[in-house]
């Protein structure tokens, strides 16, 4: 699974609350230990047949469910089966159905099954059943925030601007709300799907297609076949009117199910799978082992995306138009991290929660290494670096990678098991050589395909390709947590000819990490490169040079987590930028500059930081700009306007537009209004704000007109905002309709405070009231991953600032006062379901 994110909004947040940190649990959850489910029956094969009640969003289930004993012999068998209807069970022998004597209590279905099958004995048990999804009330994941296992969208069509779709999402424990199984990542089976459905629609579902039967009453019957084993929690049923375009890898079928108006660019955003294909089986040196690979796209779904086995379901965001496209497609790293779970996670499966992060961090570190592949060093650097930052802003150090203690199984679905891992895979890749890196996945692969795993079998495949023991290794970062953080000196004796590295630990607690890395000494135009080893709290390493170093760096390869105060000076870090060259060498660089915008060789420093071979750092550079210097703002002019006017990349374009606007002058005015009808929505949308600051007017007058043509992203945002300045209460209904309908992004988040200050115009108390409603219900849909930053920043900004304005003016108009009270309450008050 790959959680959503919103990038912009959180980085806006960090200007105004501190991050909320996390805890490792309650003391009760400590107390628990959270084993790998005990086998006691074993999947063999699930057959199911299914047709749906769209007008109760219920669905009419029979099961055939193949077990047998995993060792010892039983009598009985208990099925997860949440919130459903049983009608029947009964024991499949010899072509008769023999009923069975059962237990239900809602959540669990015990069979006595009549006989003591011994080890290994096969039986089948049939189950005639209704799953009603919405009547089961059960907690659900960060990312999936109620784990109703089965997803009916607009059933009834009441939504004009919403297909009607089905989608199931299994992980954790979901599915088996509905299908009875036993829903453990440990338990593995084939399956076989028998959907009826409507026949005006196509369905989905683990595996391939085998037949198709049209019904003499307007639906039809699909027959899915899944002839490979795979866990409960990868399967998969998806229903709407999609449609289909057909790739294919190696003579199997790569297809991509969307909404019929992106069809058109559907190759544009998931057409690079094939190539992903080829990629992940050249590094792992495992063929993709499945019939098929099949992507779907959700509405409402809220969870990032879902590895179903060959067939990924994807949020909505992942439908992006040819005007988004044109700034890149943002859903690229999750199509990959998805893909490399057929691999890790579908092929080899965790054998518990605890250990999760065999599924999460090999799919998290696949986007480092497919963008590393596809787009360059610095972009796999780049995403290596983001992720790394995630983990550490999450403020997690109390966490185990590897959890055998949490309060919920959905507790570990987090910033440690994803980007943590994946950051531990790097420094393990960094530490072993790439050679054995990936000949070790490919025997963990090959060893354990069609079976689980644990973190141990990972550990054991390292060290038989590798030669080393790595028991430090994952004693100290998977069975461990916490990260180093250290301090860097430097000391040149020149009369000597020697440098000392004096480096020292300073995270708290008495945990000391062992850390082997490069320490690389520039000096007289030439690298030397030491390897080092760290073993205690505080270590110096001295290096011998005949010129004095113009460049000590520590971590020569830049793999390291952890957090670093590096003594440098500015002239190290210039030297760096040029000489050491990599992403993280560059980026740190540029920080330190940025810091120092007093000084002129930090100025000329970062007018060529914009001209960055690689775009995300100019991007960045251009971000790092103090506007508000004057020697900044004049010497960086005219590399702003030949930026804006002709930089390759659109994204960054449209950064330079956005500075040049602070000038404010008449002379830029061509420019933007040129932007405005530039094919990037990021390049228009930052020139149409430009154009407000010169002439309001004028701005306003393109906002209208652009609101005839669809829109999104920095464009849609920008007029929303405009077009809400320049709005009276009469516009109020357009107004909360269009920033209603805004989809949970960058851009709403960009509209919100615009929307804000247009209700503290509003009079109207019920307007008002349905204009607030509107802000909370925006809080409540952001995924619950991010609710810890968002929410705060949304009530204690956001509505207390409304309530501070009406406050105001209630003390001249006491009838405000109701709406004072109103959005007070909101503050922290849930919106209405």
């Amino acid at each position: 699974m790959k959680k959503p994110f919103l990038v912009g909004c959180l980085l806006v947040l960090t200007l105004f609350m501190k991050a909320q940190t996390s805890t490792s649990g309650s003391d009760t959850a400590w107390s628990i230990y959270r084993a790998t489910a005990t086998r006691i029956n074993d999947l063999v094969h699930t057959k199911l047949e299914v047709r749906f009640d769209y007008a109760k969003s219920w669905m009419y289930g029979k099961a055939w469910i193949t077990l047998k004993p995993h060792f010892y012999a039983t009598d009985s068998l208990s099925l997860d089966a949440k919130g459903m209807e049983i009608s029947k069970v009964a024991l499949v022998k010899g072509g008769s159905n023999t009923p069975l004597k059962y237990t239900y209590d809602g959540m669990i279905l015990t069979i006595d099954l009549g006989h003591n099958y011994k080890g290994g004995e096969e039986y089948t048990v049939y189950i005639d059943y209704i799953s009603k999804p919405n009547d089961l009330k059960v907690k659900g994941s960060a990312a999936i925030t109620d784990a109703k296992g089965l997803y009916f969208i607009n059933p009834k069509g009441e939504e004009k601007d919403k297909p009607t779709q089905i989608w199931t999402q299994g992980e954790t424990e979901a599915n088996s709300v509905w299908f009875p199984t036993i829903d453990k990542p440990n338990q593995r089976c084939t399956d076989e799907i028998i959907m009826t459905v409507p026949d005006k629609y196509v369905t989905l579902s683990n595996g391939l297609l085998v037949s198709q039967k049209k019904n003499g009453d307007g639906t039809r019957t699909d027959d899915w076949k899944m002839d490979l084993p795979h866990a409960p929690y990868l399967f998969f049923m998806g229903v709407g009117d999609y449609t289909i375009i057909k790739d294919s890898y190696k003579g199997k079928e790569v297809a991509y199910y969307v909404e019929k108006q992106y069809a058109p660019v559907a190759r544009r955003i998931f057409g690079l799978t094939p190539e992903m294909m080829a990629f992940y089986v050249r590094i792992t040196g495992v063929e993709f082992a499945w019939a098929k690979y099949d992507q779907i796209v959700g509405r409402d779904y809220v969870s990032g995306a879902m590895e179903n086995t060959t067939a990924t379901l994807h949020q909505e965001s992942a439908e992006q138009d040819a005007r988004e496209l044109v700034d890149g497609n943002s859903w690229e790293e999750v199509i990959a991290h998805e893909l490399f779970h057929q691999w890790f996670g579908d092929l080899v499966t965790t054998e518990s929660w605890s250990n999760i992060t065999l599924n999460e961090s090999f799919a998290n570190y696949s986007e480092t290494l497919w963008d590393e592949y596809k787009h360059g060093k610095d972009a796999g650097d780049a995403q290596n670096f983001n992720d790394m930052q995630g983990y550490l802003q999450s403020h997690s150090e109390s966490k185990d990678l590897v959890r055998f203690h949490y309060s919920d199984k959905e507790d570990v679905f987090d910033k440690v098991s994803y980007e943590k891992g994946g950051r531990i895979l790097h420094m393990l890749r960094n530490y072993l050589g790439d050679s054995a890196f990936f000949k070790a996945l490919n025997l963990y692969l090959v060893t354990n395909k069609f079976k689980s795993a644990e973190a141990q079998n990972l550990r054991l495949a390292m060290e038989e390709i590798s030669g080393r023991d790595l028991n430090w290794f994952f004693n100290q970062w998977y069975y461990g947590n916490g990260n180093p953080k250290v301090e860097i000196g430097y000391s040149y004796d020149d009369a000597a000819g020697k440098v000392t590295v004096n480096i020292k630990q300073t995270q708290p607690g008495d945990e000391v990490f062992k850390l082997p890395f490069a320490i690389d000494v520039y000096s007289g135009g030439e690298k030397k490169r030491y390897p080092v080893w760290m073993e205690g709290r505080e270590q110096s390493y001295t290096f011998p040079y005949s010129k004095h170093p113009d460049l000590v760096n520590v971590d020569g390869d830049k793999v390291m987590l952890w957090v670093k105060k590096d003594d440098k000076t500015l002239e190290n870090y210039i030297y760096q930028y040029k000489y050491a060259g990599k992403y993280l060498d560059r980026r740190e660089a540029i920080d330190f500059a940025a810091d120092k915008q007093d000084d002129p060789k930090a100025v000329d420093f970062l007018k060529l930081a914009v001209k960055d071979p690689y775009f995300g750092l100019r991007n960045y550079a251009l971000d790092k700009l103090d506007m508000k210097k004057t020697t900044v703002k004049t010497q960086l002019e005219p590399v702003l306007a030949d930026i804006a006017k002709n930089d390759k990349k659109s994204i960054v374009r449209a950064a330079a537009i956005g500075l040049l606007a602070q000038y404010s002058k008449e002379e830029y005015k061509p420019l933007f209004v040129k932007a405005i009808s530039d094919s990037s929505y990021s390049v228009a949308g930052e020139g149409l704000e430009a154009l407000a600051i010169l002439d309001a007017n004028a701005a306003l007058a393109q906002a209208k007109t652009l609101t005839k043509q669809p829109m999104k992203g920095k464009l849609a945002a920008t007029v929303t905002a405009l077009l809400i300045e320049g709005a009276t209460e009469d516009d109020f209904d357009v107004v909360a309709y269009d920033f209603s309908q805004l989809p949970v992004s960058d851009a709403k988040f960009d509209a919100l405070q615009p929307f804000a200050d247009f209700l503290g115009r509003v009079s109207n108390t019920e307007k008002f009231k349905k204009g607030v409603d509107i802000i909370v219900d925006f809080r409540e849909s952001i995924p619950a991953t991010y609710k810890a930053q968002t929410s705060p920043y949304i009530n204690n900004l956001v509505l207390r600032g409304i309530a501070s304005k009406k406050g105001t003016a209630a003390k001249s108009n006491p009838a405000l006062q109701e709406q004072v009270d109103y959005v007070t309450l909101k503050m922290t008050a849930p919106a209405e379901k």
